[in-house]
């Protein structure tokens, strides 16, 4: 497989399953457009999408139950679903599954940190050298249970690194965890935080990164955490345990 033409200098959406892929939906409703929108799995049994990732084979899905509450929604997808779907290898009973491009991916990037199906969604935007990428839904952590993490953040926002390093816009949804985007400016840069005037990081009128006092911009502290993880001490009181189902 080549790179897809259309993607180059594109816009995209990346939406997973995490809650604040509920930001999607809104940016939407609110006229925010994309040249393409991806669903991550049974994302796509929700929303209009354009490409599918799903990067495990499809039998998790039509011979057991591995796959828990995603399992009923993939198999209709998996069944009914024209393509692209992106995966590991083909099925016969699945029309429109393709084979993910990973031998070209990892050769060409010289890089083969792939451990979650969102890095090889990012991975295949930074392949295509697609212009935008918005990342929806790739949560990961909770402040409501700070016990529990899913696995494959640190890949993501490797591959993401990738992609600012290349020059391609990285928006990521304001309630995500991912890159801290959920954490108020005054509180981004750890230690800096603690001060009674702490430094924050912003854009100047040319898209530079600039970094100023929260004084100088005028605007009052606000130390409330909106969103999962921060950087505060106070939930650490007693022991910290994860719901039980």
């Amino acid at each position: 497989m080549k790179p897809i033409k259309k993607l180059n200098e594109s816009s995209v959406a990346i939406v997973g399953l995490g809650n604040s892929w509920q930001d999607f939906n809104i940016a939407k409703t609110h006229g925010v457009n994309f040249d393409e929108v991806w669903a991550i799995n049974a994302v796509s049994s929700v929303i209009y999408h354009d490409r599918v990732f799903m990067m495990d084979p499809a039998s998790r899905f039509l011979d057991g139950n591995d796959a828990g509450g995603q399992t009923e929604s993939m198999k209709k997808v998996l069944l009914e679903h024209k393509g692209p779907i992106y995966t590991c290898e083909k099925d016969s009973r699945c029309p429109g599954l393709v084979e993910y491009p990973v031998k070209e991916v990892v050769e060409e990037t010289e890089c083969h940190y792939l451990n979650n199906t969102v890095a090889y969604a990012v991975a295949f935007a930074y392949w295509n050298k697609v212009r935008k990428v918005s990342l929806f839904g790739i949560d990961f952590t909770y402040k409501s249970n700070p016990a529990f993490a899913e696995a494959g953040r640190a890949c993501v926002e490797f591959w993401l690194s990738k992609c600012m390093e290349a020059n391609i816009q990285v928006d990521i949804a304001q309630n995500s965890s991912l890159l801290d985007a959920n954490i108020p400016a005054e509180d981004k840069l750890y230690g800096y935080h603690r001060l009674e005037d702490p430094l924050v990081v912003g854009y100047d009128s040319h898209q530079n990164l600039k970094v100023k006092k929260v004084s100088e911009l005028k605007v009052q502290k606000n130390i409330k955490q909106s969103g999962y993880l921060d950087r505060y001490d106070s939930h650490l009181k007693g022991p910290v345990e994860p719901n039980k189902y």
